[in-house]
């Protein structure tokens, strides 16, 4: 007798037991997720608070390329107020990454600008803000990964289709600078 209900209870307690783990785990990701996504924020607000002191500097230099300094303006600005998916953010920001690669690209034609001190810094500091907005990203990306690995994996996927566990999506952008240039003066 006493078996039959140790049975009873191991085949009803079980199951539920599984339920509330692979719950608990699918909650854990998507929170680590939500704090991955935190911290590639934070780290693309840094990048939008450069930028205006870039193209400040470079238009001391290029006055004259005055399409490129609007179109990054108003692209940060665009990705400022982006709070939409992260898809959506993704792609503001490849089109931000674009814009900055243009107006660097203008850098080029001006050796007084490639010069000048502050510039440089600026150049550092932002390649610097690239380096931990793709570790964030890479980050982020783990964390989506093992949970769209727990989402979509059986028998897991039945525990989170009855619980609305949806799926999340990649943060891919390229760095709009991977180096500042070694400058040689001598």
């Amino acid at each position: 007798m006493h078996i039959v209900l140790i049975v009873v209870a191991a085949v009803v307690f079980l199951p539920i037991l599984y339920v509330i783990l692979t719950y608990n785990g699918l909650v854990a990701l998507r929170n680590h997720i939500r704090d991955a996504w935190g911290n590639i924020d934070t780290e693309l607000k840094r990048r939008y608070e450069l930028i205006p002191n870039l193209v400040a500097t470079v238009k001391g230099y290029a006055a004259h390329e005055k399409e490129i300094f609007e179109r990054v303006t108003e692209l940060r600005a665009q990705c400022l107020a982006s709070r939409g998916a992260i898809r959506e953010q993704a792609a503001h920001e490849s089109q931000l990454v674009d814009a900055l690669q243009k107006l660097l690209a203008v850098v080029e034609n001006y050796p007084q600008l490639k010069a000048d001190q502050h510039f440089l810094e600026l150049q550092r500091e932002l390649v610097n803000t690239e380096d931990r907005i793709q570790a964030a990203r890479r980050f982020f990306n783990g964390n989506v990964r093992d949970y769209r690995n727990k989402c979509e994996t059986f028998p897991s996927n039945i525990i989170a289709g009855m619980f609305g566990f949806e799926a999340q999506d990649y943060f891919s952008v390229r760095p709009s600078v991977r180096e500042v240039p070694d400058m040689d003066f001598g």
